[in-house]
């Protein structure tokens, strides 16, 4: 299998589309929040930070996910999201004084986005399964009928 020529097709491409939007959005943010008044919410602020990061290595690695490198990337980049999305939403709503400030991009599960945060890794991650060899797995026949006539 050549692992140099590109696997964005279809659902991939729209998932990289998705990464990419939330790279921009997450960084612009983070950008504005820190620029404007980062002692404000130095703990949202950087939270957000963190996110774009992610989200921006998450958009390269899928991009680039026919090598097995980049593959691995990916994998750590959505596992450390899921991570994030959850225990950063998961604080958001029990100790909503960490954030009473301000949000991050990940506070309330991604709320401020509509949830996309929440679901991008899951979608993410079934892709990265989905195409752990480079392509989507096809049925092959059962061992039953290999070297039958029919």
């Amino acid at each position: 299998m050549d692992h140099t020529r590109p696997r964005m097709t279809g659902i991939g491409r729209v998932l990289v589309v998705v990464y990419a939007v939330m790279a921009l959005a997450a960084t612009g943010r983070s950008f504005v929040q820190i620029v404007e008044d980062f002692a404000y919410a130095p703990l949202a602020y950087s939270l957000s930070a963190v996110a774009a990061l992610v989200y921006v290595l998450a958009t390269v690695a899928l991009v680039n996910s026919g090598s097995r490198a980049w593959y691995l990337v990916a994998w750590v980049a959505i596992c450390f999201e899921l991570a994030g999305v959850l225990l950063v939403g998961t604080l958001s709503l029990v100790l909503p004084d960490l954030f009473s400030h301000d949000a991050t991009v990940w506070s309330g599960y991604g709320f401020g986005y509509f949830w996309v945060p929440l679901a991008l890794p899951f979608v993410g991650i079934w892709w990265l399964v989905a195409h752990r060899d480079g392509a989507p797995k096809t049925k092959e026949a059962p061992a039953v009928l290999e070297g039958s006539s029919w």
